[in-house]
């Protein structure tokens, strides 16, 4: 959360009373003594030093995510052999103590009565058993609101081949980045067994603004080429035109094929101007895309199952309701601060702002 939150615009202060407004810092340090403003030069060089530092501190944080990833991936390659089907949990590694099991023994009775009612079924209609954890990823994008946003209807098909997404970080010595991979099982819609995205991240303060350097970020992003077979391909679809002649008046009908909307453009990224100069809508699909590589990376990857059950998106709900509830609870404050400011003597002190609350 940011530190400055919910303190409020409060004037700048000097020696002979309180400012009514906010204070431009160029102005300010244009109104500084020489020799003072020499020192705060001073300190300025010490910022960026610190900011440095900071940049050094975040390779390192990288390094450790690296090496903590191989930790992980050992039960990771779990998670995918039993979500797939390839291998079979232990009757120990199955045992779970769930914490509404208050809740699961008064519908003990209910389930009895349901399983014998499954098994007459079952016997009138013998089914295999499923296979390791059906639809797995794809109930996680049809859950998570952001996946969901892109997820069209002809995806899905797809998606219920997706066996697993890993993530990779760049390896020491190399450009920092992560590259999330996408692994699918054998299908009819593409030859590729991996698709991969790169996110290209900086971590260094940037020259012309050192003070606004606030940790690693992405600057780019790479997809990768997907093979589609033959009239698979749902990132496009065909249309057809008609056309007149304008000497003769004949008509002609034209076929072409133009972008359709599909969650596998997140493959085919916008692709980050050198220059920076971006048009707006450009900058937001850029921006929104390295919110969902981060996702993917901070929340998806790492929490899967509890994504897939649900506990997860509760999570983010309170969290999301508990920002949103200290943000009105600030505007109240706003609007009464504007109250008691009807009729006060100049000379009353001005309340200061309430304490941030730390996330």
């Amino acid at each position: 959360m940011d530190a400055n939150k919910g303190k409020g615009e409060q004037g700048m202060q000097n020696p002979g009373g309180q400012m009514d407004r906010p204070v431009s810092f160029h102005f300010l340090e244009s109104m500084l003594p020489k020799v003072v403003k020499r020192r705060v030069h001073a300190l300025k060089r010490l910022q960026v030093q610190c900011a440095n530092i900071e940049a050094k501190f975040y390779e390192e944080v990288h390094e450790l995510e690296r090496k903590y990833a191989a930790l992980y991936q050992p039960l990771f390659d779990k998670r995918r052999d039993i979500v797939t089907g390839t291998a079979e949990p232990t009757d120990e590694e199955c045992e779970w103590h769930s914490d509404r099991e208050e809740e699961e023994e008064l519908a003990e009775e209910v389930k009895e009565k349901a399983a014998i009612e499954d098994a007459k079924k079952e016997e009138a209609t013998p089914q295999e058993d499923p296979k390791g954890i059906p639809e797995f990823w794809l109930t996680i994008f049809k859950s998570v609101d952001m996946l969901s946003d892109m997820l069209q209807e002809h995806d899905e098909p797809i998606l219920k081949h997706l066996r697993d997404i890993q993530v990779k970080f760049s390896e020491p010595g190399q450009p920092m980045s992560f590259t999330l991979e996408f692994h699918f099982e054998p299908n009819g819609y593409f030859n590729n067994a991996v698709l991969t995205k790169v996110y290209k991240m900086k971590s260094e303060p940037d020259a012309s603004e050192p003070f606004s350097f606030e940790g690693p970020e992405i600057i780019d992003c790479e997809g990768c080429q997907i093979d589609w077979h033959k009239g698979k391909d749902v990132t496009v679809k065909t249309i057809k035109k008609k056309q007149k002649h304008k000497g003769r008046g004949t008509v002609r009908t034209v076929t072409k094929q133009v972008p359709n909307d599909s969650f596998f453009n997140f493959f085919n990224p916008v692709k980050a101007s050198p220059d920076g100069e971006m048009d707006e809508d450009s900058e937001f699909t850029l921006a929104t895309d390295f919110e969902i590589g981060h996702f993917f990376r901070e929340r998806i990857v790492p929490r899967a199952v509890l994504y897939f059950t649900g506990e997860a998106l509760e999570d983010d709900e309170s969290f999301e309701e508990e920002e949103l509830e200290e943000g009105d609870e600030e505007e109240q404050d706003d609007e009464g601060d504007d109250d008691d400011d009807e009729g006060d003597d100049p000379k009353k002190e001005q309340p200061q702002p309430a304490e941030c609350k730390q996330q």
